[in-house]
């Protein structure tokens, strides 16, 4: 059979500094696609970082030259990744946090529906977004306090979604439990899980690093050691997932 390969990017993000992390996220693509990935997570607002005050004044929507940027290489390197940012509609005033899915098809938009406390003072909840079909393998997308709502996944699930992916913001004193929800999700729904966790400290918040990924039925295939900028693979081929992690230089 031929192999699957997808892959949290655990990125550490500059605040509010789009144009160097833009340089970071290509750094990520570019080892991704030096290990055959197909499907690429960053974090939360990995474009901006988790920077909530800050939301407003970079919200971009799908026509924002530096989303097209990362679309033009994700498409010449034949990978469909996911990068966040606060997002606006053209046609809205309102700021979801957003994920914006770049690849064969473009660019989709994908919106954040549960919001953590304080959020809400900047960010409207959003209403998700579409599945995505990768080598015949269906993926449905959280961000963040998605995946704390049972019914998120279970829908997911239901829509026949083979992989669960998880843009997230975990600290330590959350790492445990929140795991431990994916985890649950894995065999509980027989899908794969991904997490993709920050690297780095944003937005006054220390993450814990620790991206993961857990086969169907939910042992764990692969974890980030801790903090860093590290991509996390996974690879399904005839005999079940393999993983790796491999350290991010910058470009």
């Amino acid at each position: 059979m031929d192999t699957f390969t997808i892959a949290a990017a655990q990125s550490t993000s500059k605040a509010g500094d789009i144009e160097t992390n833009v340089a970071r996220h290509l750094a990520f693509l570019h080892t991704a696609a030096e290990h055959g990935v197909k499907y690429l997570v960053f974090p939360e607002l990995s474009l901006t970082g988790y920077e909530r005050q800050l939301g407003r004044q970079l919200a971009m929507g799908r026509q924002d030259q530096r989303l097209h940027r990362l679309l033009a290489e994700a498409q010449r390197l034949g990978i469909t990744v996911v990068v966040g940012a606060p997002l606006r509609h053209e046609d809205q005033s309102d700021v979801f946090i957003g994920a914006f899915t770049l690849g064969v098809h473009g660019i989709q938009a994908h919106t954040k529906q549960h919001l953590h406390p304080g959020e809400d003072l900047v960010f409207a909840a959003g209403n998700g977004g579409p599945e995505v079909i990768i080598d015949g393998n269906s993926i449905a997308l959280a961000i963040c306090a998605d995946f704390s709502h049972s019914s998120h996944a279970a829908s997911a699930a239901d829509s026949g979604a083979r992989v669960y992916a998880a843009s997230a913001l975990i600290t330590d004193n959350g790492y445990q439990n929140d795991t431990g929800l994916l985890a649950g999700y894995a065999t509980k729904h027989n899908m794969a899980v991904l997490m993709a966790n920050h690297g780095g400290i944003t937005g006054g918040w220390e993450p814990a690093g620790r991206s993961a990924i857990w086969a169907e039925g939910g042992e764990l295939v692969v974890a980030a050691p801790g903090p860093g900028d590290m991509l996390v693979t996974a690879t399904k081929g005839a005999n079940g997932w393999t993983g790796t992690v491999v350290a991010i230089r910058a470009e």
